[in-house]
């Protein structure tokens, strides 16, 4: 099965990119046979900017993102998004590709869900 999480939010502020990560980190951990695919939009491509400093004690996207990663995810994010930040000369977090809606497009029509947070 494939799941593909889309998510719009930015890393902090909502829950949102935060609790996308965690349904993509338990998929991975209780379901080894789903393939995980996650898509940054709007402002969540922020998520993807590596140096993150969280408190201790609270989550941290750029560390749940590279789980997701090594785990054998993939992440991609909206190069229109990114560039309209500002952002396209920025690093992103290793592992994190450039996208565009093209391959959106695609990933949605191979999905057999797919989620919005």
């Amino acid at each position: 099965m494939k799941v593909l999480l889309i998510i719009n939010d930015a890393p902090y502020g909502t829950e949102k990119a935060y609790n996308a990560l965690r349904l993509a980190m338990a998929l991975q951990r209780e379901h080894e046979e789903v393939q995980v695919a996650v898509f940054l939009m709007a402002d969540a491509v922020t998520s993807a900017l590596p140096h993150q400093t969280t408190a201790n004690g609270y989550y941290n996207i750029q560390r749940m993102l590279r789980a997701v990663i090594s785990k054998g995810g993939e992440v991609k994010a909206c190069g229109t998004c990114i560039q309209a930040r500002g952002l396209a000369d920025l690093p992103l977090v290793d592992g994190v590709e450039i996208s565009t809606m093209s391959q959106l497009a695609q990933w949605v029509v191979d999905a057999d869900r797919v989620m919005t947070f």
